[in-house]
Order: C-alpha cells, then structure tokens, then sequence
C-alpha cells in the first residue's frame, strides 16, 4: 500500500482578478509531471470567484464533472436547457458525453463563491450529456459518510459512467472512521473540505489531499477537530 500526501500549499495555482484558483492536479497552465491527476481522477481544483465573476459558455466533451459549493452561490446554464442557482453545501452533477455546453457564474455583486470542482474520466466516450443536483444546503450531516455518486447507483447515490465511488463524511472532533479494503476498489483519494484529520502517520488539514494505492489493510481517519471530507475509491 503506497500513501502519498499532497499538501494544499504545494498546489498549482492561478490568479485572473475575479478568480483565485488553487490545482491539486496539473491543470491549464499549470503542468507538475509528479501531479497529473490519480486514476480516473484527474482535476481537484479550488476555486474563489469574486463577485459577478464567472466562466462564460463553454464545451466539455467524454468528463465525469462534479461542483460543490463550500460558500456563496453559482449560477450555472447549459446547452441540455438546465439553468438553476447551486448555494452553499449543494453539489451538482453533469456527464458531458459526447459533448455540452455550460456556463457558471457568481451571481452576488458582493460576496465571493469558494468551490470545487472535480473531474474523472468516464469508462466509455459520448453518449447522451445528463445533468443532477443534490440539494441539501446546509443540511446537518454529523458523524456520517454519505455514498452521493457511484457507477452502480447503489444505495441512492446518482449513478455515473465511472467504475468510482465519491462521498462525503462529517467528522465530529475525536470522531474515527474506517475505511475496509474493498476489492473493486482498491485505490482511494481523500480531500480535506475543512478540518484536520489524522491518517497516521499524516496529520491532513484543509485543502490538503491524500492518495492511497492498492489498499491492503483498514485505514483509520481520527478528526482532531470537526472535519468534512470528499472520499473517493477508484477501480482504475
């Protein structure tokens, strides 16, 4: 089992203005041959968008595409006819298939949206774009791992083209959990939301991430403060 930390003050980064972008993966302008994505996930960037600020209408093609947003608002358009506001703790899901079109922007003309944004290859190229969103706000989740994307649809999670697993987990303070080995998925990215976690030997704070290669025992997670995370288990 191979454990390597990727610390949030080592990430790429971009500064546009009206955008403060943070890459945990090469991504843009930004190219790390040590960090090109891990498996089937290939963009973890951390988004800032000042007010009114905003990415006009552009094509995705063959990406599995994942937005949350930690605070603020995003207004996002697309060329499937889906227009909505996603507020702070939604997440939003679109598959862009054989192609689609979209635009987000920060509608507030005073307060900045944080995000973000995450992308994986799908396990097979085109098909028809689709569109979800989970709406929860700010939804208490306290000590819960929750299974929101999977390529089984398993369990009430939003099925996707990728053999993956992506969750989320709340952490109360001294909270542990357990993560088993699971034989279809033997790889796994953790992301720190907000918090600090101890994978021993690692301690993990905000924005820092972790990937695990061929997992071959349990991993224990211990919150040493109250902590949300992204979880993801990746077959290839």
């Amino acid at each position: 089992m191979k454990i390597k930390p990727r610390p949030a003050h080592e990430r790429g980064q971009a500064e546009h203005g009206w955008l403060h972008a943070r890459f945990t993966f090469s991504f843009a302008n930004y190219y790390d041959p040590e960090h090109c994505g891990f498996h089937s996930l290939i963009v973890m960037n951390n988004d800032i968008i000042e007010p009114g600020g905003g990415f006009p209408s552009h094509p995705h093609s063959d990406a599995e595409i994942f937005t949350y947003v930690m605070r603020g608002k995003l207004e996002h358009q697309d060329s499937m006819g889906n227009g909505s506001v996603i507020e702070a703790g939604d997440l939003q899901y679109m598959s862009a298939g054989e192609g689609v079109r979209h635009s987000e922007f920060n509608p507030s003309t005073d307060e900045q949206t944080e995000l973000y944004q995450i992308w994986m290859l799908p396990d097979q190229k085109g098909g028809t774009p689709r569109y979800a969103e989970k709406k929860w706000g700010e939804e208490k989740m306290e000590g819960e791992n929750r299974l929101l994307f999977s390529g089984s649809g398993r369990d009430g999670s939003t099925k996707i083209r990728q053999s993956a697993e992506f969750s989320m987990a709340y952490l109360n303070e001294k909270n542990d959990l357990t993560l088993n080995i699971q034989k279809k998925f033997p790889h796994l990215w953790i992301q720190v939301i907000e918090g600090e976690i101890n994978l021993d030997p690692h301690i993990l704070g905000k924005a820092d991430g972790v990937g695990i290669e061929n997992q071959d025992s349990p991993l224990i997670i211990t919150a040493n403060q109250n902590t949300r995370l992204f979880i993801f288990r990746l077959g290839t």
